[in-house]
């Protein structure tokens, strides 16, 4: 579900980001400060979360701004798939989370799914590559990007990690409650698909 005035105060702060970036004449810099200040404020008035908050995270970001990477791991066994319970929510997800620097997005699926589950995998196909805000999440202060990567268990033993409470194998038909900002019931029955259809070719959208 897009909620089109997220996608505004969205490119209001990347605009007056780059412009920060990059601009020298001062009364242009004061221009993207107001800009900036103003995708705040829209994103403080239509949600929980105070404007000083946000001005904060904007005020973390430095540079042309671009879409922010989260990987997830898609591991089958049984016809059943992994999922994880987040001790932030008490709710499941794939395991995964934001892409680190110096490390491709297998390598760092692969690790995210040690440090949340405590299985060790191997990389054997990438499923989907979504955009967040095609996909009925609910609104974020930035862009994302959704990495989804099939991994086959290689060895290791269920686990909970430091942001896990729970390990456990789901059927496509009895999903937990899920943390939907980190994937949801549709992106998983996408994954099943994959499960039944292995030549099914990756899905960008």
């Amino acid at each position: 579900m897009e909620h089109k005035w997220m996608k505004w105060a969205q490119q209001i702060q990347s605009i007056s980001q780059s412009g920060l970036a990059f601009s020298k004449d001062v009364y242009d810099i004061e221009r993207y400060e107001e800009l900036k200040d103003l995708s705040a404020e829209i994103m403080s008035e239509y949600t929980t979360v105070e404007k000083d908050v946000i001005k904060e995270l904007f005020a973390q970001e430095k540079g042309y701004q671009t879409p922010k990477a989260d990987v997830r791991g898609a591991v089958f066994e049984e016809g059943r798939i992994l999922l994880v319970k987040e001790k932030i929510n008490n709710k499941w997800s794939l395991p995964g989370g934001f892409c680190d620097v110096g490390l491709s997005p297998s390598e760092n699926v692969i690790k995210e799914i040690k440090e949340e589950s405590g299985y060790e995998v191997r990389y054997k196909k990438l499923l989907a590559l979504l955009d967040y805000y095609k996909h009925p999440h609910p609104p974020q202060p930035f862009h994302y990007y959704k990495i989804f990567i099939q991994c086959e268990i290689t060895g290791g033993n269920p686990q909970a990690g430091l942001e896990t409470s729970e390990i456990g194998f789901f059927e496509e038909d009895a999903l937990p409650d899920l943390s939907v900002d980190r994937n949801t019931a549709s992106q998983i029955r996408l994954l099943f698909e994959f499960l039944r259809d292995p030549d099914k070719k990756t899905v960008c959208d």
